[in-house]
């Protein structure tokens, strides 16, 4: 599949970005990927509520194997685009959407990015510099007094 296909099939979803990616493309909206253009095929973005929907239509998630081992990888967040879609861009547009969808709600899943091991350490050197501030107590206080005195 070409950019000018892909751009053409989503031409009723609305626009989207294509970047290179593998053996083929990832497709994303505003930062968020929920398609894989690659030579098996068409893969969509999909979650428990939406495998349902592609199992149905008899398709299958992404799979792929890997080269040292020779073992096959199974990656159940994507799964194959059903191949009447291709003659039905109004449709498939509703599946876009709907894969759209599952990549937000995984992406409202993850957690929060740790800093890396060099960005803690600055943090931590940058809050040993600050001196804390001391709390007045009733000692300090009533040195403060006495010196007054």
């Amino acid at each position: 599949m070409d950019r000018d296909f892909l751009t053409e099939l989503f031409s009723d979803f609305g626009p989207v970005t294509l970047r290179r990616m593998f053996s083929g493309f990832g497709i994303s909206v505003d930062g968020t990927n929920f398609a894989l253009a690659l030579r098996a095929g068409l893969y969509f973005r999909a979650d428990e509520q939406t495998v349902p929907q592609f199992q149905a239509e008899g398709s299958k998630p992404f799979q792929y194997q890997q080269r040292s081992t020779a073992k096959v990888v199974t990656v159940n967040s994507y799964w194959e685009l059903p191949a009447r879609l291709f003659d039905d861009q109004e449709e498939l547009a509703g599946w876009a959407r709907a894969a759209l969808a599952a990549a937000q709600r995984a992406a409202l899943r993850k957690r929060p990015k740790r800093p890396r091991k060099s960005e803690r350490e600055k943090q931590a050197r940058k809050k040993a510099k600050v001196p804390a501030k001391k709390a007045v107590t009733k000692k300090t206080a009533a040195k403060k007094q006495a010196v007054k005195r």
